[in-house]
């Protein structure tokens, strides 16, 4: 990300990011053509703290976004929701790799529903903690590829609703034949597998800059051939100073969570049993904001 110079620069240390608060608003009072009034309110923050001497590197980084939207006389719902935060170490190997050791956590601040109201995520549920070694290509301050034969992934659902529901691929409560829970459902999914991660910025033009971060996992001892993958990307362009657009997208498929089709008005498909049907699904979300933008800290190199 595009950043303004700072005293960080002259140390070991390089910090920066970008801080944003997007707001927009529709309001409708008689209007002949029809729609609805609408508002939403969104924030983002995108830091990093990166160290480097010698054979030594050690990259940290936080993502924080938030936001909530309504549309006409429904109640305000959230529409963003996240908190990652994660750390490298790498000591060089040779010219541009380096052994590396890596930890992220994963997790959201608010409670999800759906559209009949019902929950389907909570803080910490779910929550993923990923720890790797291996070995990291990085050619460049703008580029990164992790790639590790070695991982360890938990998933976390702290909360007993989902977890006894089996939400997030921990194993379910069971019941007796009369309908009594004789043990609640895992609070802890633990996987180990392989692991990639890429990291890639760039500016476009003067004023456009783009980031894209892909993360794959195959579980060695279940199903390896379904990859779970995250993917987000960040298109930021800058007005002034102060002022910006930020298109960001989020792609996500995960064999452990489970998806209910719908049909096009939006209710359950059932089977012939009249069971809701449901299965792992790719996860896309697409959002255009205009607001207000803050960068700072060392710029990256072009």
């Amino acid at each position: 990300l595009k950043a303004q110079n700072s005293p960080a620069d002259s140390s070991n240390w390089k910090f920066g990011g970008v801080v944003g608060l997007n707001f927009s608003q529709v309001s409708l009072d008689n209007w002949a053509a029809g729609g609805e009034s609408s508002g939403s309110l969104n924030f983002l923050s995108n830091l990093f703290a990166n160290y480097k001497k010698g054979m030594h590197q050690w990259d940290n980084n936080m993502v924080i976004g938030y936001g909530q939207s309504r549309t006409g006389v429904d109640p305000w719902g959230k529409s963003d929701d996240k908190f990652n935060i994660n750390s490298k170490y790498g000591r060089e190997a040779s010219k541009s790799w380096f052994y590396s050791a890596f930890v992220e956590f994963k997790t959201q601040f608010d409670a999800g529903y759906d559209d009949n109201d019902i929950l389907i995520s909570d803080f910490l549920a779910p929550a993923y903690t990923t720890t790797s070694l291996g070995l990291d290509y990085k050619p460049s301050e703008n580029f990164s590829l992790l790639i590790s034969p070695v991982t360890f992934k938990i998933t976390m659902v702290m909360n007993t609703k989902l977890a006894d529901a089996g939400d997030f691929g921990v194993d379910a409560a069971e019941y007796d034949a009369a309908g009594n829970k004789t043990k609640d459902g895992e609070n802890y999914r633990r996987e180990i597998g392989g692991y990639m991660r890429l990291l890639y910025k760039t500016e476009i033009w003067e004023n456009i800059s783009f980031q894209t971060n892909l993360d794959m996992f195959s579980n060695y001892s279940e199903n390896p051939q379904n990859i779970d993958v995250n993917w987000d990307n960040l298109l930021s362009l800058k007005i002034n100073d102060f002022l910006s657009t930020t298109i960001t997208t989020s792609l996500i498929y995960d064999d452990d969570i489970r998806i209910v089709d719908k049909d096009d008005a939006g209710d359950p498909i059932l089977n012939e049993f009249g069971e809701e049907t449901s299965g792992p699904r790719t996860q896309f979300k697409y959002v255009l904001a205009l607001g207000v933008q803050y960068n700072f800290g060392h710029k990256k190199a072009e």
